[in-house]
């Protein structure tokens, strides 16, 4: 049993003993958003969410494969927030009942707002027909989606024929330009380093079919300055996982440099690529607290009012990204397209 009983950060270690990790010391000065994670992945979608409420995780989007994931996670949906916002109401009871104090639901922490990116992985492209791409378009028409994807090319693993990768690819890109959506990207090369061939094909693929206007994520970043300036030409934003606080990252770190700051954004992958401290556990959403630390001290934003202004631009930027309101046609409450 983890003996986790709060919303704090907690390792494995041997013979079933578990060790406490604290969060970034001094602590963040303002809300951080992950901007790419797997929720309906995670063994307790809910209780994730709540975390990220008590950590200072406002924002956090959740990618969804209709082609391998299906219906689950939009039927889930709203039951995980609610969930999750139960779990931090009692928190707060139990926090003011223990210094003997009133508990005030508006004082208990919040449930990060959660949007959906909807895409087909490349991964699974060889599964990609017409009736999975009417249910691309159909959950496009939700209000809770504000991106495609994660789509592009994986020429590491292969496990859908290259081809047909870069045909779903471009399918998928002139769906998101319909939609008025911007796309996250997944683009991973093969096992010679010394030519990444899915980078460049996507590049090309994007300059032929066009970059959708509203925008378009690399996400996972890990590209030295040289390989990301072509993207940066394009108007591309960046997120950085986990792999940024690795040791051998170097590389990664160098191209984080150059992102302009207003195109640059944070993510978690989870339930992969677990940063320090944490490597050796399932990554969470609420482990993009200490990539966000990492981060800062790359770009050499140093605690106080100057990471504060930092994790604020980072903030806005990816909630700008995922809910942009001129980015789609009115709809209602239940994201129904409205006359």
């Amino acid at each position: 049993m983890s003996p986790v009983a709060d919303f704090g950060f907690y390792q494995r270690r041997k013979h079933d003993k578990w060790r406490e990790v604290q969060p970034p010391v001094p602590p963040l000065e303002f809300s951080v958003a992950d901007s790419h994670a797997h929720v309906h992945m995670l063994p307790d979608p809910a209780w994730e969410l709540a975390r990220c409420g008590a950590n200072g995780v406002g924002f956090l989007c959740m990618i969804v494969d209709p082609a391998e994931d299906g219906p689950r996670p939009f039927d889930l949906f709203q039951g995980w927030i609610d969930k999750a916002e139960s779990l931090l109401q009692a928190d707060a009871r139990e926090a003011a009942g223990a210094h003997g104090l009133a508990a005030d639901r508006s004082e208990a922490l919040a449930c990060p707002e959660v949007r959906i990116a909807v895409g087909v992985h490349p991964h699974n492209a060889k599964l990609y027909d017409a009736a999975i791409e009417a249910e691309v378009v159909r959950r496009l028409n939700d209000s809770r989606v504000g991106c495609l994807g994660e789509i592009g090319l994986d020429y590491h693993y292969d496990l859908s024929p290259r081809e047909v990768q870069r045909q779903v690819f471009s399918r998928q890109i002139q769906l998101a330009k319909d939609a008025r959506l911007p796309i996250a990207l997944h683009l991973r090369g093969g096992e010679d380093s010394q030519r990444d061939d899915a980078h460049a094909e996507a590049l090309a693929i994007l300059r032929d079919v066009g970059f959708p206007p509203c925008g378009t994520l690399l996400h996972c970043c890990a590209l030295p300055p040289d390989r990301l300036q072509p993207w940066l030409e394009e108007g591309c934003f960046v997120a950085y996982g986990g792999a940024i606080t690795f040791k051998a990252a170097d590389a990664a770190r160098e191209g984080a440099r150059i992102v302009p700051e207003d195109r640059l954004m944070l993510e978690t992958d989870a339930p992969y690529m677990t940063p320090e401290p944490m490597r050796g556990s399932a990554c969470t959403p609420a482990h993009v607290v200490f990539t966000a630390q990492r981060l800062a001290e790359v770009r050499g934003k140093h605690p106080g009012s100057e990471r504060l202004d930092f994790l604020r631009r980072l903030y806005e930027t990816t909630t700008g990204f995922y809910t942009r309101l001129d980015k789609r046609d009115k709809r209602d409450k239940r994201g129904v397209e409205t006359s």
